[in-house]
């Protein structure tokens, strides 16, 4: 079945037999810990396990990649996934095998030997730098560990990291969604198809590249199109405006042009930042001001959607019926920057609670 809401050109892993294969599964185990380190609620975990059960029972092999909170570089035992193993042994009833080096001699030792119905976690991918910053020679080490890769880590489907931005690309014929990947995909697909207007989608995130099927869909349904994060910039630098440091897709300018275009002739409101959370750095420490989203001086970047904005799109959303958001405001894991994605939040639970 392929869904037609797809943030990435992928099937599902129902369409494949995976018998012999060695599976790179993107899982998302970023799971609250307690003082001793251990896990008080494993909701993320078990919903991973219904496709690493399909692929096993295949004849398949699994390497599971994650992250686990924000380690600043390096190994930090607070962040180690080491606390997951127990958890997803007692789940499956099957013994797991933990790496800590991921290019380590053991790691490419016991993926080389990888039996059907055999489990690797590799430790939290977040202790390489190179996962954040979507490093393409990072990607094809971690690409020759396996045959095949799968996502099903939909929290974190709109990041531009290596492990779900970059990697599949060293697929092209064996990536898929995982099922919680793909049945959230459809739970969007669903609402669609749905719809009471005035329908508003609220898309965030980083790039443009990762949400442009979902955004060509939407246009075709949606009255409302509010976009944050990232992503506006290349819209804002696609009108014409003075975007700064910020982060924007060269290569999609265009796309973004046709968009634009194409919502204007098919009459859907578009709606853009006005006034932006601006940083000197990417960094919480850094020193930050708000200003016009589209007059941005040279050396600072766009990390958040200002007040004004956020009021804005509160209106929007309090005057819509149908409500889908998708992907942040800005960079809602730095303190100093997630006040857009927060205020959106409870304009959304606002919304939804008054019907």
């Amino acid at each position: 079945m392929q869904t037609s809401l797809s943030l990435l050109p992928m099937k599902t892993v129902q369409d494949f037999n995976f018998k012999g294969k060695k599976v790179l599964i993107r899982v998302d185990f970023n799971v609250p810990l307690n003082h001793n380190r251990q896990v008080t609620d494993d909701t993320r975990i078990r919903e991973s396990i219904p496709t690493i059960k399909k692929i096993i029972n295949d004849g398949g092999s699994v390497i599971l990649i994650s992250h686990l909170g924000r380690p600043k570089g390096g190994f930090e035992d607070d962040y180690s996934l080491t606390p997951i193993v127990p958890v997803l042994t007692k789940l499956l009833g099957k013994n797991i095998v933990f790496t800590r080096d991921l290019f380590g001699q053991k790691t490419k030792d016991v993926c080389s030997k990888l039996l059907p119905g055999d489990i690797v976690l590799l430790e939290n991918i977040r202790f390489y730098p190179e996962e954040e910053a979507g490093d393409e020679a990072f990607a094809k080490e971690i690409a020759s560990l396996g045959d095949a890769y799968v996502n099903d880590a939909f929290a974190t489907s709109h990041r531009p990291h290596m492990s779900v931005s970059v990697l599949p690309k060293f697929f092209p014929k064996n990536k898929f969604f995982g099922l919680l990947l793909s049945n959230e995909l459809n739970s969007l697909d669903k609402i669609l198809h749905d719809a009471k207007p005035p329908f508003s989608a609220i898309i965030g995130g980083a790039k443009i590249s990762n949400k442009i099927g979902i955004i060509k869909n939407l246009i075709n349904k949606a009255d409302n199109l509010i976009i944050g994060g990232g992503m506006a910039f290349t819209f804002i630098k696609a009108l014409g405006g003075n975007i700064g440091n910020s982060l924007f897709e060269e290569d999609k300018i265009n796309d973004a042009k046709e968009m634009v275009q194409e919502m204007m002739l098919k009459g859907v409101n578009l709606y853009l930042p006005t006034d932006v959370v601006v940083a000197d750095t990417f960094s919480n420490e850094a020193n930050f001001k708000t200003c016009p989203s589209d007059n941005i001086d040279k050396d600072w970047m766009g990390l958040d959607i200002g007040r004004k904005t956020c009021r804005r799109y509160a209106e929007i959303i309090n005057n819509s019926n149908t409500i889908m958001w998708n992907g942040p405001m800005g960079v809602f894991e730095l303190p100093n920057f997630q006040q857009g994605t927060k205020a959106i939040a409870i304009a959304v639970a606002g919304a939804t609670i008054s019907g």
